[in-house]
Formats: structure tokens, C-alpha cells, sequence
């Protein structure tokens, strides 16, 4: 019998101790429990190093905590002293270390947002924590076929967000491919966090200059700032300038 390895990730411990046990019941699945994303992290570094990974994990949408060791990926608009969900966090960070982990979300309360969020950050399904343990189940061995599973009250809003989310990228897509190339790496080194003078020296630009293409930068992004530039830039996917590699090429042909 094929053996599915299931890690449940909650910092509610009798929850998470008692969906463990119902699910350790049946005879096809192994299961553990994490009680913070630092402890998942170690569980699943643990168990590839012993070559027995997990196959699915199960996180709470609402994860205390930071998450050590995982850049936040998924910033939202929330209540949240931090303004973010550490849950989807770790889903975005464990499906970049191990992408063959299949991660589904628990969740309180059906959440169209947080639940696109879930799905943006590579997750396959989103259960509400009070479903029937028949309806885990499926879900589990659903995702092991690559089915994704979202709650039929959901999906209307999903989909609405995820068109919403694609058109904001698009548009900032537009608007970078309307820079020069010299001025997309401005932006790039604005992304880096480079100040004008440090973007100067790297360019082998006069700062005056530097400030004439930061201030074409912005205004072809139509924004007012640089942070809101680096935010637009960050939308369409433009990545910081590589600080530790070679300087770009000397000016003329860029600029």
C-alpha cells in the first residue's frame, strides 16, 4: 500500500493534535504535526534528508507568528499588526525549498482574498477547518492528482480576484516596457535600494543624469515616488540589480 505523508501545521495544539490523530487513523496515511513554521521547516528539511518527504501539508491560513528563514511573499491590506498572513507566507516559502509538496490551507472562514492569495502562493486547495474528514481526505488525495479544490462558495470571488490581481500586473507590465532599457536599470538599482549616487557610480553616470532618468522613470510609471516605482516595479516582476556581479556595461549605448 502506497503510503501518503501528510504534516498538519497549526499553532492551535489541540486542534492540530486531533485533526493528527482522526487522520492517523486511516491505513493509507502517516501523519505529524508542526505547531510553527520554524517547526514545519525543520520536520520537512528532516524528513527529506532521511529521504522519506512529506507529500501534503496541511496549514492554517492564520499561522502565528513570523516565519524565520521565509522573506514574506504575499503582503495584503490587513489588520494584521504586520500586514501579513503568516500561513500563506510559509505556503510561498515551502513551495519554493520543495516544490513537490502538495499544500493545502485551513481556514476559519471562506476568505475569496486570502484564498487567491493561497493559490498566487503555490497552495492547491483551501478547506474550511470544520469540513467532514471525508471531504480532507479527498481533498488530500486530490492535490496528489494535481487537482486544485476550492469550496463552490468560493469560486466566483477567487476568480474574480485572480482577474483582478492579473490586470493590476499587466498594466505594470505596460508601463515598465515603456522604459528605455538605460532606465529599466535605474529601476532596477531603485529596486536594489540604491540611492543616486551609489546608482551614479554603478552606471558610470553623472548624478545629474541619474536624476533625469529617475525622474523619467517616474514619470513614465506615473507615480510620484520612488517607493511607489519600486512597488509598481515589483508588481510587473522587475527584480533588483545584481549588487554582487559585474557592473552593468559602461554608458553611451544605454543611455
Amino acid at each position: 500500500m502506497v503510503r501518503i505523508r501528510v504534516l498538519v501545521v497549526d499553532d492551535h495544539r489541540i486542534f492540530a493534535e486531533s485533526l493528527a490523530a482522526a487522520l492517523a487513523a486511516e491505513p493509507d496515511v502517516d501523519v505529524s504535526a508542526a505547531g510553527s513554521g520554524p517547526a514545519a521547516l525543520r520536520s520537512l528539511e528532516r524528513a527529506a534528508a532521511e529521504g522519506r518527504r512529506f507529500d501534503v501539508l496541511l496549514v492554517d491560513s492564520d499561522l502565528g507568528g513570523n516565519v524565520q528563514g521565509i522573506r514574506p511573499a504575499v503582503p495584503v491590506q490587513d489588520n494584521n499588526e504586520d500586514g501579513l498572513v503568516d500561513g500563506i507566507s510559509l505556503v510561498a516559502g515551502v513551495r519554493t525549498a520543495q516544490p513537490g509538496v502538495r499544500i493545502v490551507v485551513l481556514a476559519e472562514k471562506d476568505d475569496p482574498r486570502r484564498a487567491a492569495l493561497a493559490l498566487q502562493a503555490g497552495a492547491s486547495g483551501w478547506v474550511a477547518k470544520d469540513c467532514s474528514l471525508s471531504r480532507l481526505l479527498n481533498v488530500i488525495r486530490g492535490v496528489l492528482r494535481d487537482e486544485t479544490h476550492l469550496p463552490p462558495a468560493l469560486l466566483t470571488g477567487v476568480l474574480r480576484e485572480l482577474t483582478a490581481a492579473r490586470k493590476h500586473r499587466t498594466e505594470s507590465e505596460r508601463l515598465v516596457e515603456s522604459l528605455t532599457p538605460r532606465e529599466r536599470e535605474v529601476l532596477r538599482c531603485m529596486v536594489a535600494g540604491l540611492g543616486r549616487k551609489a546608482v551614479a557610480e554603478r552606471l558610470f553616470l553623472s548624478p545629474h543624469t541619474v536624476r533625469t532618468h529617475m525622474q523619467n522613470v517616474l514619470g513614465k510609471l506615473g507615480v510620484h515616488s520612488t517607493l511607489a516605482a519600486v512597488a509598481l516595479a515589483r508588481r510587473a516582476g522587475v527584480g533588483p540589480v545584481d549588487l554582487a556581479g559585474d557592473v552593468v556595461e559602461r554608458g553611451g549605448q544605454l543611455a
